[in-house]
C-alpha cells in the first residue's frame, strides 16, 4: 500500500465488471498500436517463417491491415537503408524484432536493439539502416497505412538541422 493515500482495493478489482472497458478489437491509440507491435514481436511464429533477405533490394511483406492501418514486415542485410524519408500523413511504430539497426535523424544517431521502438508523428524525417554485421528484422505499423514515402536529400537534412540549431 501506498503511504501517501488513503484508498485501498479490497477484493479483486478484474470482478469488477462495469469498471473495465471491453478490450477493443483493434487499436485506436498510440501505445495500443506499441502494444500491438510488441506483442506481434513476441510471436514469432507468427513472422520468422515469412522474412527472406535479398541482397539486391531491402524485403517487405504486409503483414496484416486493420481499420486504416497497415503491419509490415521488413529484412535489411548488413548495408541495406532506407534513405532519408517521411512517410507523409501516416504516424508509425517501428519495432526491432531481430538484429539491430541505426536511425539517423537531423539531431541524433540512434542504435535499436531487438524489442527497441520509435513511435513517430507525421513529416518526421529519419533514415534507418543495417550497420551491423549480421541482417535484421523489424515491423513497422503505419495508420493512416501507407500512401506515400518522400525521399529527402542528405542537403535538405543538414540545412534543416542546421536551421534547427540557429
Amino acid at each position: 500500500m501506498n503511504s501517501d493515500s488513503d484508498l485501498q482495493i479490497a477484493g479483486d478489482l478484474l470482478e469488477v465488471q462495469h469498471l473495465l472497458r471491453p478490450a477493443r478489437e483493434h487499436p485506436v491509440t498510440v501505445a495500443e498500436f506499441a502494444g500491438l507491435a510488441r506483442s506481434v514481436a513476441a510471436d514469432r511464429a507468427r513472422w520468422e517463417p515469412l522474412v527472406r533477405y535479398d541482397t539486391a533490394s531491402r524485403w517487405y511483406h504486409r503483414l496484416d491491415t486493420g481499420p486504416g492501418y497497415e503491419l509490415w514486415l521488413l529484412s535489411w542485410v548488413p548495408g541495406q537503408g532506407s534513405g532519408r524519408h517521411d512517410h507523409g500523413p501516416s504516424c508509425g511504430v517501428l519495432t526491432v524484432l531481430d538484429g539491430r539497426l541505426t536511425e539517423r535523424t537531423g539531431r541524433a544517431v540512434r542504435s535499436l536493439a531487438p524489442g527497441a521502438q520509435r513511435v513517430f508523428a507525421p513529416g518526421y524525417v529519419h533514415e534507418v539502416v543495417n550497420d551491423a554485421l549480421e541482417p535484421a528484422v523489424s515491423l513497422h505499423i503505419y495508420y493512416p497505412g501507407l500512401t506515400e514515402m518522400p525521399m529527402h536529400s542528405a542537403r535538405c537534412a543538414s540545412a534543416a538541422a542546421d536551421a534547427v540549431t540557429a
